[in-house]
């Protein structure tokens, strides 16, 4: 792949205003086969993050190699995340990326204090691991190898179908700590995948994937998230989604309905008033206001939808509202308890601060 003679400590005209001022920056980066992105390369201070105590989420740590994301899902809840850089949560999102290229370095130290409880730690709650970059920069081969060697547990959940790279990879990590994978395939009609995540695979490239993990000996979550009312929460609809990972060898589905943070919901209602003009005034209705989450009702009205769905295709599952563990206290029992959630669970789609 052609970087175009980039140098380290050169300024990309093409980077933002601003940018060249990102804390540990190494470089800006283009290249035409990435027509129209940009590669913000950083030294990464740390690469372990602690969520905070009252988040809800089943771990306690996580790690992001990347920062925005090449799949430029048009509901995705980490846009806001941008904003810290100076950046929107737009196209800025979706076109420069943060890529902390030292991370499986700065990780193998963080594993190797004598203070890390080989605690649980999740890949892909903020940003995909898996996302197109990382076919060139070869990340998840260094942050899995770091965590396998030190004994600490870990789950991924990723759109990406790079995955299948490291697998081999995975198979050996499991030897030595448990391992969990989870697919999120939230979109099953080709015409609005390629409307709402232009850049992700389609869904049967991601069924393909469940389908290799799975007999790779891994039992695979797929996460059927966000359910979009009015658009992917038809009894057909959802029974075809169910079919299909059923059929590619999932054992497990986590739903829920479409979340609209605010650095969010602007970015899809522009997405929704342009293709679907006909559903802003009921979208406006569920979503009103600042209001994230879908209504109580409809939520309920969807958890009775899928459950009998999920019984008639023999797959385990919950909504994603339904608690998992209570967040432990003691540093023993929350490694205890993160090394039995990972076996579960699998990771989480909603991190609270993550970087």
């Amino acid at each position: 792949m052609r970087w175009n003679g980039q140098k380290v400590g050169e300024e990309d005209a093409s980077a933002l205003p601003g940018m060249e001022r990102l804390e540990g920056l190494v470089r800006s980066v283009t290249t035409p086969e990435f027509a129209g992105m940009t590669f913000h390369e950083v030294a990464a201070r740390s690469a372990l993050n602690h969520v905070p105590g009252s988040s809800a989420m089943p771990f306690d740590w996580t790690i992001n190699p990347y920062r925005g994301c090449s799949h430029a899902c048009t509901y995705c809840f980490a846009r806001g995340t941008h904003t810290y850089l100076d950046l929107d949560a737009g196209r800025d999102f979706d076109t420069q990326v943060v890529v902390k290229v030292n991370i499986a370095e700065v990780l193998e130290r963080e594993l190797a204090r004598s203070s890390w409880g080989r605690e649980h730690v999740a890949l892909g709650t903020n940003t995909d691991p898996y996302q197109r970059a990382e076919g060139r920069y070869r990340l998840m081969p260094g942050i899995i190898d770091a965590l396998a060697a030190s004994g600490t547990p870990f789950s991924l959940l990723t759109k990406g179908t790079l995955l299948r790279r490291d697998l081999p990879m995975l198979q050996r990590a499991r030897e030595r700590v448990p391992v969990s994978i989870a697919l999120s395939i939230a979109l099953f009609d080709d015409d609005l995948q390629r409307s709402v995540e232009p850049g992700t695979p389609t869904a049967q490239a991601r069924l393909d994937t469940v389908r290799a993990a799975t007999d790779a000996g891994f039992r695979v979550t797929v996460f059927l998230m966000p359910v979009m009312p009015h658009l992917t929460d038809s009894i057909a609809a959802l029974d075809d989604a169910l079919r299909r990972i059923k059929a590619a060898g999932a054992v497990r589905v986590v739903y829920g309905a479409l979340h609209l943070r605010p650095g969010v919901k602007p970015w899809f209602m522009a997405w929704l008033r342009r293709e679907h003009p006909e559903l802003v005034s009921s979208y406006l209705g569920l979503y009103p206001g600042a209001s994230v989450s879908a209504p109580k009702a409809y939520r309920q009205w969807l958890g009775r939808r899928v459950r009998p769905l999920l019984r008639v295709h023999g797959l385990d599952g919950r909504d994603e509202e339904e608690p998992v563990r209570a967040r432990p206290v003691a540093p023993g029992a929350r490694a205890a308890a993160a090394a039995a959630s990972v076996r579960v669970t699998g990771s989480a789609p909603q991190p609270a601060r993550l970087f």
